[in-house]
């Protein structure tokens, strides 16, 4: 009686011939098959099902190592796919980091802070008061030209000389409240802001200073000469300087948040506006930086650029020492090396082998308004009014052509100040003009004895001007 094993042998051997136990048994019976065959046949079959099971086996490990693979291959091109993306939407749009619209100020009615009154340097006070009609109230003598536009804020005009000093005075008597002395001249304009006085002086420092005693609070060494106006947006101080940079300072700490290195002397005001920095320099570009970080947005192509853009109703205008205004985006942004593939693609175009490059990345329109222009635009009711040359031009803006044109005696660098219908600017004459907007009629006229590129202040009825004689000048 066969045993256990022996009948799993047999099974074994059955089922690795394809026969049934029974005639297992019947060939061995008539000899037709031996033990040794069944052993034999039995260690082949193990072999192939082991070799089946194992090529199976390993088949399945290949192929699950592939998927895993494309599966790791996939995962690491679509993250770097994505930082691409995230990377170039950063830089080149405003998708994922907007600039921040909240980085403005809007001065008080009756005060003139900064230069051009706010840091959109609108220039206009919108005011329906009492407007000054021509009359000396007071002047107050330096030891210096006064090349420094005024400022006025909490009663107290303020102003700075190349006697190397900073000057606050009443803004109704013209007394003395107190002075500060630094290093070099002062033509930097000041700006008023939380209590504080901000202005640049030759000697490369930016001062911060109490606004009610003069005590200096902080100052900050730049390489060589300030004299940008500093502009005052959210708590952060902005300006730029001889030593080519855009500067943007903690007003209440003095510690620098960025700084944008341009090619050139940046000899402008920036101008700040829906969270975006604008300055021209003389390299023969005009630059646009976000002003929280100091990211780099445009960089629009122009002759060198002495006078502060104004922005308003996202369009900001600017002119250059050519004489010509430009209107370009806002929140434009330059493509990826358009500084250096314009002029090739430029004159590939001259010789016939290419399509006409596009206008520069900002670009709306340009006017040629006269041979030279150093003064800063102001913007009111439709019409914008710059001063090149000797003539101070009103612009439709709509139709860009000039509306009037008034004539002085001399140049006039000064940049033109708006309140109600009227314009004030000086001149290299020595006047200081009012001039009717509506039509460019002279409506007086007050003479110093020097130059006048100090740009003009307003508050509460009174016009405040300096002159390369040595005074500072209140106009009522």
């Amino acid at each position: 009686m066969a045993n256990q094993d022996d009948l799993l042998t047999l099974s074994q051997a059955a089922h690795a011939l394809g026969r049934s136990v029974k005639d297992i048994k019947s060939l061995i019976r008539r000899g037709e098959l031996t033990a040794t065959q069944v052993g034999a046949d039995l260690l082949v079959s193990h072999q192939s099902v082991l070799y089946y099971y194992a090529s199976k086996f390993e088949r399945s490990r290949l192929a699950r190592l592939r998927r895993l693979q494309m599966l790791k291959t996939g995962a690491i091109t679509f993250l770097i796919l994505s930082l691409i993306t995230i990377f170039a939407l950063y830089q080149l749009t405003d998708y994922i980091a907007r600039p921040l619209a909240r980085m403005n100020s809007v001065p008080r009615a009756g005060e003139w802070p900064m230069f051009h009154r706010d840091p959109a340097h609108s220039g206009n006070a919108n005011a329906n008061s009492t407007l000054p009609q021509g009359k000396l109230k007071w002047a107050f003598p330096t030891g210096g030209p006064i090349y420094s536009s005024p400022a006025v804020a909490d009663g107290t005009v303020y102003f700075g000389s190349r006697d190397n000093k900073l000057y606050a005075l009443d803004a109704v008597t013209g007394a003395k409240r107190w002075e500060f002395e630094t290093g070099s001249w002062v033509e930097s304009s000041p700006a008023i802001a939380n209590g504080t006085v901000y202005f640049g002086s030759n000697d490369g420092r930016l001062y911060a200073l109490d606004m009610h005693t003069g005590e200096k609070l902080w100052d900050f060494k730049t390489s060589y000469s300030i004299i940008s106006s500093p502009a005052v947006a959210d708590g952060i101080v902005y300006f730029g300087g001889f030593d080519y940079g855009i500067y943007a300072i903690d007003g209440a700490t003095g510690k620098k948040r960025w700084s944008f290195m341009t090619g050139d002397l940046v000899i402008p005001s920036p101008t700040v506006a829906n969270g975006i920095v604008y300055a021209g320099s003389a390299d023969g570009f005009f630059y646009a930086v976000d002003a929280y970080n100091g990211r780099f947005r445009l960089r629009f192509p122009t002759p060198s650029v002495h006078s502060s853009p104004v922005a308003l109703d996202g369009t900001v205008y600017f002119s250059n020492i050519s004489g010509r205004l430009y209107a370009i985006a806002g929140n434009a942004r330059s493509w990826p090396e358009e500084k250096n593939v314009r002029p090739w693609w430029a004159m590939v175009w001259a010789w016939g082998y290419a399509p006409r490059p596009p206008d520069a990345s900002g670009f709306l329109w340009r006017l040629q308004v006269d041979t030279i222009a150093t003064s800063s635009p102001v913007v009111a009711e439709g019409s914008l009014y710059l001063a090149s040359e000797r003539k101070l031009s009103a612009i439709n803006i709509q139709a860009r052509k000039k509306t009037w044109v008034f004539e002085a005696g001399g140049s006039i660098q000064s940049s033109p100040a708006i309140v109600g219908s009227t314009l004030y600017v000086g001149s290299d004459d020595g006047n200081l003009y009012a001039v009717d907007t509506a039509t460019g009629k002279k409506l007086w006229e007050i003479p110093t004895r020097g130059k006048i590129t100090s740009s003009p202040a307003v508050g509460n009825a009174t016009v405040y001007v300096g002159s390369h004689d040595g005074n500072l000048y209140a106009i009522e």
